[in-house]
């Protein structure tokens, strides 16, 4: 008989089909998990500190040391040696942290050092050093920032600026400068607000200027409103009350009642005499009623028996 036999196959080709695909498969799936894993780095350390409490420990970095420059300057330099960049943000807390506790030398002392780094050049760090340098009553040297920031900024000076060299000017009794800066605002075409009206007219009063007084009271009159933020919202609120000129006719009828009651109490009180003569009167005339019901009284009962 004939046999037919079939030798095994052998499928080279679907094994290295599989194993090529096998290959492929892992770097499709590798590519769906996402970016390849960073691993920490030896210079970034893995906590990270708030800017309230960096800026906490450069205040107590700075309140232990003198009013030597080279020192200050040399321990807010190591304070931020191991930074990438400038702590802007912590600076300025801590300015504001020491001019919460009004400590103006270590305020001028940060502050000239930022300034000096090139960082922090805005109309808020200005003024934070110039309110300190008028506090710990550096007067020439809040002239002459004032004099450089009004030169460099002369279209865009905030109306603030003004009022504060005016305040510092207005104590310290001199009104030579303060007219000037006053001139300068209306030249300018800043209209001032009314503490700084308030103190020029003041000066006036005082130098005896009533004509400019009057001119000045004409052309900047007290606003009847003024705006307020509440909870955030802007809210007009009126400023001053108007005034009574009619007298009794535009007050409320409350306030009438009041003095109208208060002028009874006082006319009372300075006529004693008249009050006890008519309390007098007031007695007899209670009295002889009462007679007058008794006498008749009687008659009713003298009839009422005659009948029976």
């Amino acid at each position: 008989m004939l046999t037919l036999t079939y030798s095994l196959p052998v499928f080279t080709r679907r094994l290295e089909f599989t194993r090529i695909s096998h290959s492929r498969s892992t770097v499709v799936v590798c590519g769906l998990k996402g970016p390849r894993p960073r691993y920490p780095r030896v210079w970034k350390a893995n906590k990270k500190i708030g800017t309230i409490s960096k800026s906490l420990k450069l205040v107590e970095c700075v309140k232990g040391l003198s009013n030597v420059k080279e020192e200050v300057y040399g321990a807010l330099d190591s304070f931020i040696a191991w930074e990438l960049e400038f702590p802007l943000i912590t600076v300025k807390k801590a300015l504001k942290t020491l001019e919460n506790q009004k400590d103006w030398k270590r305020i001028i002392q940060v502050a000239k050092w930022m300034l000096s780094k090139g960082q922090g050049r805005t109309m808020g760090t200005y003024f934070t050093l110039l309110n300190a340098l008028a506090a710990d009553g550096r007067l020439e040297e809040a002239e002459e920032l004032w004099t450089k920031l009004f030169s460099q900024y002369l279209d865009s000076m905030p109306r603030i600026f003004f009022d504060k060299m005016i305040s510092i000017y207005y104590e310290k009794g001199l009104h030579d400068k303060m007219f000037e800066i006053f001139a300068d605002m209306e030249e300018l075409g800043i209209k001032p607000n009314m503490s700084i009206v308030d103190k020029v007219g003041d000066v006036f009063q005082k130098l005896g200027m009533m004509d400019k007084y009057a001119k000045l009271k004409k052309k900047y009159p007290p606003p009847r409103w003024e705006i307020r933020y509440i909870k955030g919202k802007r809210v007009r609120i009126q400023v001053n009350k108007p005034s009574n000129l009619d007298g009794d006719d535009k007050m409320p009828s409350e306030e009438k009642e009041t003095i109208q009651s208060s002028n009874e109490v006082v006319n009372a009180d300075s006529n004693p005499d008249e009050q006890i003569v008519e309390a007098e009167e007031v007695d007899q005339n209670s009295s002889n009623l009462l007679e007058e019901a008794g006498t008749i009284s009687d008659e009713l009962r003298v009839e009422s028996k005659s009948s029976c």
